[in-house]
């Protein structure tokens, strides 16, 4: 469908300006055009308004420049009329010079939004790319009430080695993943990726907590060395710490495998307890380099009214001015009776204040509420 002529005028102007800019450069216009009459015949002012072109062209698109260069050029020929001097070489060569300096604004303006046009797609698609590996943790999951938090160290990425997953059993349980690749930012997403992809590909299926994390380790490590020659020596590991849990809704219990990340937080009332298990397991990626073809699970009581926090080493590793560590645990007791989404944004709002809006590495956490059946 084709654009009025004001659709087309509105489509010009860049994002998060106002129309009302424009008072400055026509507000020029009008100024110079006043003073240059004013002035004795011999001060010349005109060449003054190439200033309006070349300042519309910081705040509007190319239409509206090549207007602001029209009008400009009609004010020159305007005061060569009124001086009656608009056959002179002086006002001539001025109206020349204002229309190639307008013609150049203009081009500047349409390679400007050519560019800002493939920078939008380009964005778009990895904003759609990264929604698609890092999907939105459900609101409600049986008797749990869930919210995940994301807060990326790359202001242009919203995925990073952080990483969480959530997902249903046919045997009425929720089962969940948080976890923290190697490395931050764009570098570890191709492990994210891969982690997530395992994850969703067996969670659901029948297999036990301690197979699952047997199946994430195996297929970190192949996809990781699957390129690597034998004789090359593995000289630059690739793993990711993580946590995998199983709620039933029916027992007031969480079973949980804890493969070298920091332990949940259990908010209970005013008491905040690490559900620290007795056995933690080698990051996934390492477990098969070792030999370790078992898990170990943990089961700490989970009652209704209870809040599960879960979080990467991008929460309590992060730093304040002066090299403090963000004191999680210290924190966490003012938000045990918030909701999830409550306290998610309590952490974030208390976490960036914390490293005054700069994060030095990815930030993730989940937090988990169990209702009454």
């Amino acid at each position: 469908m084709a654009l009025r002529p004001w659709q087309e005028f509105r489509r010009s102007w860049q994002p998060g300006h106002a129309p009302a800019l424009l008072v400055i450069p026509l507000g020029l216009i009008v100024a110079v055009c006043m003073a240059d009459l004013l002035t004795p015949p011999h001060i010349h002012l005109g060449p003054l308004l190439v200033a309006a072109p070349a300042i519309t062209v910081a705040f509007a698109g190319a239409r509206v420049t090549a207007l602001m260069g029209a009008l400009a050029v009609t004010a020159q020929m305007l005061i060569g009329v009124l001086r009656e001097s608009l056959s002179s070489a002086n006002i001539q060569a001025q109206i020349a010079a204002l229309i190639i300096v307008s013609a150049v604004c203009v081009g500047i303006c349409v390679l400007r939004d050519r560019h800002e046009r493939q920078l939008h797609r380009v964005r778009s698609v990895a904003e759609a790319a990264q929604s698609v590996l890092l999907q939105p943790l459900p609101g409600r999951a049986g008797p749990l009430r869930i919210a995940g938090l994301y807060i990326p160290a790359e202001e242009e990425a919203d995925l990073g080695g952080d990483l969480y997953a959530a997902a249903r059993t046919a045997h009425h349980s929720t089962r969940l993943l948080i976890g923290d690749v190697r490395g931050n930012g764009l570098a570890a997403i191709s492990n994210t990726a891969l982690l997530l992809g395992a994850f969703r590909a067996a969670a659901h299926r029948q297999a036990t907590l301690p197979r699952l994390a047997v199946h994430l380790d195996a297929a970190f490590r192949w996809d990781t060395s699957q390129w690597r020659s034998p004789t090359e020596r593995d000289t630059d590991e690739d793993f990711a710490t993580a946590i995998l849990l199983d709620i039933p809704d029916h027992e007031p219990v969480v079973h949980l495998i804890n493969c070298g990340h920091p332990p949940p937080l259990l908010l209970r009332g005013t008491h905040v307890t690490p559900l620290t298990p007795e056995a933690s397991h080698l990051p996934i990626g390492l477990g098969g380099s070792f030999g370790i073809t078992a898990y170990d699970v943990q089961t700490f009581p989970f009652e209704a009214g209870d809040l599960l926090l879960l979080y990467t080493d991008g929460v309590i590793e992060a730093r304040d001015t002066d090299g403090r560590f963000y004191p999680l645990t210290e924190r966490a007791p003012a938000w045990t009776k918030d909701d999830p989404d409550e306290l998610l944004h309590a952490l974030h709002d208390d976490l960036l204040t914390h490293v005054h809006g700069h994060l030095d590495d990815d930030a993730a956490a989940i937090a988990i509420r169990r209702l009454a059946l």
